[in-house]
Parts: C-alpha cells; structure tokens; sequence
C-alpha cells in the first residue's frame, strides 16, 4: 500500500525538482537524528510526494527508488551551508499540480486532517514549519489537496523511465570518485590502478577477497567464474586506498546476490544470520531462486528459524556495522 509524503523544500526546491530527486543530510547539525531525515528511508517506491514551497504546493511526486547514501548535491552550492555533506538521495519523478495550492486557503478543512507530531505544516495558519522535510501525511490530507487540480497522472504513474535510479547515480559518483583518484599525487601510479580496478571488484582486491571468502555467502556457489567480488561499504562510500583493496571489505556473491546485497535488499549480522529487507518482494525473491529467503522470511517450518552462514572476522563485522546502517533497507 502507498505511503503519501509531504515536503516542505523552500531552500532546495528548483535544484530537486528539475534533478527528480529528495536529499537530507542524515543527521541535524548537533547530530541528533531527525524524525523527517529518518522518513527518506521510510519512503518506498510508488509513494506519492507533495512538493511545498513558497507557500503553496506545487508539484506532486512518485518515488522512484529506496533511497541511498549520496553527498549533498553540487547544485545546492552554497544552500545548506551547515548540513552534513553526506546525506540520504530519494529519486521522485515529479509532475507539476495545476492551479498549486495555497494551504492557507484551505487549513479549515486541512487541519484536522494533519499529523499531530511532526506536521509539516501548521495545522492552524497553514504556514510552512521549520526545520520540518520529509513528513508523512494522510491519504485524506492528500486527496484533500489534490481535488479540484490536474496533473499528469499517466506519466506520474509511469515515472520512473526518466527517473534517477540508485544504478544512474551511483555510476555518476563512482565517476567523481575515479577522477580524484586519478588525481591525487600522493597515490602512486600502481596503487592508483588496483584502486580503480577494484571499482569493478577486479585485479588485488579481488585476490584480496578470494583469500578470505572461498565461496557465495548466500547461495555456496563455489565455481569463480560464477562470483562478484562485492564492497561490503560500497567503493564510493571508503575513505582510503586502503578500504577500497581490503579483502575483509568484500564478499564474493553470484550477480543476483550482488545486485541483492548492494542495494540493501539484504545484509548480514556479525554472527553470519542472513537479514533479509521487509520491503523487498517476496515473490520476486521468488522468482530469482532465493526460495529459502522466501520461507525464512514467512517463518515457514521447512525452513530454519535463522539462516545463517559462518560467523564473519571482526575486520568484517565493522564494515558490515556500516552495512547494516547505511545501506540496509530496513
């Protein structure tokens, strides 16, 4: 079933729209989480999004993807000058809402219909709250905005094939990260080539991995040929030459476990438990071959309470840590 959202994004309102993406630093500048930072993560493809800024909303939204760790985009330039500069990006294909809507004129019928913690807007005067993002709203309060306006509800509902997707953006950061690389004198030309081959999970840190890992975590998969040499903190994410070649930072997956476990649709706890998203469908787990993932995440009976592999190396575990919180769809 859809969530509906609503964003209040005075600051970043034409960069987000015209690149079809949400972004939020994760955490608020004194470092506290912020339940309207947390709601990116809770958004899930096929939501729908109500764009509010200058007083009226504008735009509606679907969400395209889960959202994924991104810094803070360079079209902001200097807005957000205190934000964290690695935050949550939620794609959002976006349509405009014609005539836009003026909360103002309707909060009579509007306020009640708003969330009594974390409204993003005032449930008396209408007026855009501060410091309030990404809040989730009621498909009343929805409905409520959107009757009486048109928009284009066939590309709304197609939106996507146009859309920012995590395979898009990540290319585009991997993209910077190699250029730097490139870049940096203090690399040597050799270290610069195992860094960069290692982006495709190649060359010395996949020697790297197959001495630690002899075999699929997920399926037993053993043949070589057969395998991903796999980031557990994704290559764009590592904070050194020396993280990007660890062995201990990487899992050898066959492709549909890779393309699982890089996009947070599965993870791992220290003790090898397989954790499997509660957003992922179960049917295309299904379809893919995963059928115990399927069972396990059912309960069923045939399958064991937990599946697990072997425990994981406390080098390991600590890459997993990140893993777990940054790129696991929980």
């Amino acid at each position: 079933m859809s969530q509906f959202w609503w964003v209040n994004h005075s600051q970043t309102a034409r960069q987000e729209i015209d690149g079809q993406y949400l972004w939020s630093p994760k955490t608020q500048k004194n470092g506290a989480r912020s339940e309207f930072y947390k709601n990116m993560r809770r958004a899930s493809p096929g939501d729908l999004v109500l764009s509010f800024f200058d007083q009226a909303v504008r735009y509606v939204g679907r969400v395209t993807e889960f959202a994924f760790t991104a810094p803070k985009p360079i079209e902001f330039k200097n807005t957000g000058a205190n934000w964290n500069q690695e935050g949550w990006l939620l794609p959002v294909y976006w349509a405009p809402l014609l005539p836009t809507v003026r909360p103002t004129d309707m909060i009579g019928e509007l306020g009640p219909l708003l969330p009594e913690r974390y409204s993003p807007i005032d449930p008396n005067s209408g007026s855009g709250r501060q410091n309030a993002y990404l809040a989730s709203v009621s498909q009343e309060a929805f409905h409520t905005i959107v009757a009486g306006t048109a928009f284009n509800r066939e590309a709304l509902r197609r939106g996507g094939a146009n859309s920012l997707t995590f395979e898009v953006v990540n290319e585009i950061l991997e993209d910077a990260v190699e250029r730097r690389i490139r870049e940096d004198l203090q690399l040597e030309d050799t270290v610069k080539t195992s860094v960069i081959q290692a982006r495709r999970g190649q060359g010395k840190f996949r020697a790297n991995v197959e001495a630690v890992e002899p075999s699929c975590r997920l399926t037993g998969v053993i043949n070589p040929s057969l395998l991903i040499a796999s980031h557990i903190k994704p290559w764009r994410l590592c904070s050194s030459a020396q993280e990007r070649l660890d062995g201990m930072n990487g899992l050898l997956l066959t492709p549909d476990a890779d393309h699982l476990f890089d996009r947070g649709f599965i993870s791992f706890e220290d003790g090898g438990e397989v954790l499997i998203s509660p957003r992922v469908d179960k049917a295309d787990l299904r379809r893919l071959g995963f059928e115990q993932l399927v069972m396990q995440s059912f309960g069923f009976s045939e399958a064991p309470a937990v599946w697990r592999t072997e425990a994981f190396a406390p080098p390991q575990q600590s890459y997993l840590a990140h893993h777990r919180a940054d790129v696991f769809v929980a």
